[in-house]
């Protein structure tokens, strides 16, 4: 199927295409949802020639793109003609207050070293202190102290019980321990922003929302995590431990799924 029959005064809009084409498919919206993981309320809308609830014209084009492949057409006439309607190529989206919190609370995680070792180094001294007021009232003791014998044996004691104290939260980080019984996938907003979503082996939600640029997210599940990436190009991706080498392109739109076994592309 192809808009590239009609005059151009009645070339039709893009969601009637993509409706008519899904319809002369046989395909109903719940399986073209199903196949290419845009929601069934964000489908309807294109349908409508509503592309607010796409999140910005990056997943506008994509979106396009994804639905007009299902059905069966071409998708670049379609993706030109929205950059026509809609002022050419499209412009970042603005950051989201929510992933800009999410940030914010991520730094604490970072432990406290600092105080760790000046806890330590205060037990240390007050026990040495200890050790050599006891030793005053007794001469063969105070010896001992100033040669440096009993006294280092008894002082590596609290040194090594205060330096294994500070245990670091977890962070992404340690995606390189990742567990073989399950399977760990962690995306890393290194070139850009992007759009991303996961889920799990029985289709729950586990995060639908834009990836800040230097941010991360890391997901993990018992079978399988199901990804979809609205700028493929600009995530840096690892499974179980292993970092993913496939070379996707700016704004290219994604499905994977990786199960305990991978990295290999679903």
């Amino acid at each position: 199927m192809s808009i590239g029959n009609f005059p151009e005064d009645d070339q039709p809009s893009i969601g009637r295409v993509l409706q008519q084409a899904r319809i002369a498919a046989g395909i109903s919206v719940e399986e073209i949802s199903s196949s290419t993981r845009v929601r069934v309320p964000i489908v309807h809308a294109i349908e409508e020639d509503d592309f607010s609830r796409c999140g910005g014209d990056v997943y506008a084009r994509g979106h396009i793109r994804t639905l007009a492949l299902a059905s069966g057409i071409d998708p670049n006439p379609l993706v030109s003609q929205y950059d026509a309607e809609h002022g050419g190529r499209p412009a970042p989206t603005p950051a989201a207050p929510l992933f800009e919190a999410e940030r914010i609370r991520s730094e604490p995680r970072r432990p406290n070293w600092t105080a760790a070792m000046v806890a330590a180094i205060i037990a240390v001294v007050g026990f040495v202190g200890f050790t050599f007021l006891r030793g005053g009232d007794d001469g063969s003791t105070t010896t001992q102290v100033a040669e440096g014998s009993t006294p280092d044996t008894k002082t590596a004691k609290p040194k090594a019980g205060k330096a294994s104290d500070p245990k670091p939260a977890p962070s992404d980080s340690a995606i390189a321990a990742a567990p073989r019984d399950k399977v760990t996938v962690k995306l890393s907003a290194s070139q850009g922003k992007s759009w991303i979503s996961a889920k799990d082996h029985n289709g729950r939600l586990l995060f639908d929302g834009l990836l800040q640029q230097g941010q991360s997210k890391t997901f993990q599940d018992q079978e399988r995590v199901d990804l979809v990436l609205g700028d493929a190009g600009a995530i840096e991706l690892f499974v179980n431990g292993k970092k993913v080498e496939d070379k996707f392109q700016p704004g290219q739109v994604e499905r994977l799924s990786y199960t305990k076994g991978d990295p290999a592309v679903g």
